[in-house]
């Protein structure tokens, strides 16, 4: 018997195994479509997680701080998926979440565009349409190391030559797109439905000058499309209020 404790104190028991989306399933179909990923103790986890023992579980959505969090480190995968569709010479570096957003470096062999960013933003909204299911994987870290050398993806090799060799490495599969990641993400692409691709800017590998210039693709991404409208608002007060100043000065 497995006793699943809730938020609220209730406890919920099954007589096996279970994962974070089958728990929300089971406390409503709301909440089931509305999960994004779960807490288990203090970890977060993804919903396909499976629990084989007695734990305490809070169910993760958008409303949440962690859910927002792990909404735009999914969209900055699926940043880096769209930029392999269209650009499969470029390479992948790092695309970690920062305040109000996200980016994600690559090695190409030419600046990206205005005309590349729009193209990469419509492809993102390609792949969300798509709903492809995000799977989590785990590896050897010399395993890992083979494997995305022999994609060619050089720098994630790197990454992962540096992490100590008895730690698991997890992966993230979506579609043809894989990438190294700690997670959790969402379930499926179709959940990332509110997001923008802001600009490009150089970035040092690894943020040492000695290393190669890197292209970094900033984003924002929200739980609802007010929420974005209302940030763009607030950049483009922002902006007007410099140029004036400047205008002043």
């Amino acid at each position: 018997m497995v006793n699943i404790k809730l938020p609220d104190g209730s406890v919920r028991s099954f007589d096996h195994p279970v994962t974070v989306a089958e728990v929300a399933a089971s406390i409503g179909a709301g909440l089931a479509k509305a999960a994004l990923a779960g807490r288990v103790g203090k970890q977060l986890v993804d919903l396909s997680h499976r629990i084989d023992s007695d734990a305490e579980l809070s169910i993760i959505t958008d409303r949440n701080p962690e859910g927002l969090e792990i909404l735009r480190h999914s969209t900055s995968h699926l940043l880096a998926h769209a930029v392999k569709e269209l650009f499969p010479e470029a390479q992948v570096t790092i695309g970690p979440v920062i305040e109000d957003g996200y980016y994600y470096d690559f090695s190409y062999k030419r600046p990206f565009t205005p005309e590349d960013l729009a193209a990469i933003e419509k492809r993102m909204t390609e792949i969300v349409k798509r709903d492809i299911k995000v799977e989590r994987q785990e590896m050897p870290r010399d395993e890992a190391v083979k494997f995305f050398s022999g994609m060619g993806e050089k720098y994630k090799a790197e990454i992962i030559a540096s992490i100590p060799s008895n730690e698991p490495i997890s992966l993230y599969k979506q579609d043809n797109f894989i990438d190294l990641c700690r997670g959790p993400h969402v379930p499926g692409t179709g959940k990332l439905k509110v997001f923008k691709l802001m600009k490009v800017a150089g970035a040092y590998w690894r943020g040492d000058s000695k290393n190669e210039m890197l292209q970094r693709i900033y984003g924002t991404a929200w739980a609802k499309k007010e929420e974005q409208d209302q940030y763009l608002h607030r950049l483009e007060e922002a902006r007007s209020e410099e140029h004036t100043s400047e205008l002043q000065s």
